[in-house]
């Protein structure tokens, strides 16, 4: 187990670190959700949004730092 509780620290607080950029940094990244290739419709009676760039680009950040964790890490 001990391997394993490792890993949820350091996700926990990956985690947290994330929340807190995300808290001071929002306001500032009013992009973020509305970039191109996301997809968003708004009709009187229907709200559609789909953000498939926005987390294509999220995938890409969270593997890396991933890769980066494990690399230095272990």
């Amino acid at each position: 187990m001990q391997p394993m509780s490792k890993t949820l620290i350091l996700l926990g607080t990956i985690l947290i670190i994330m929340g807190l950029v995300l808290w001071l940094v929002g306001p500032r990244v009013d992009w973020f959700g509305r970039l191109p290739g996301d997809v968003r419709i708004d009709k009187p009676e229907f709200k559609f949004f789909a953000p498939f760039t926005t987390m294509l680009l999220l995938s890409v950040l969270l593997s890396l730092v991933l890769w980066l964790v494990r690399r230095f890490f272990e």
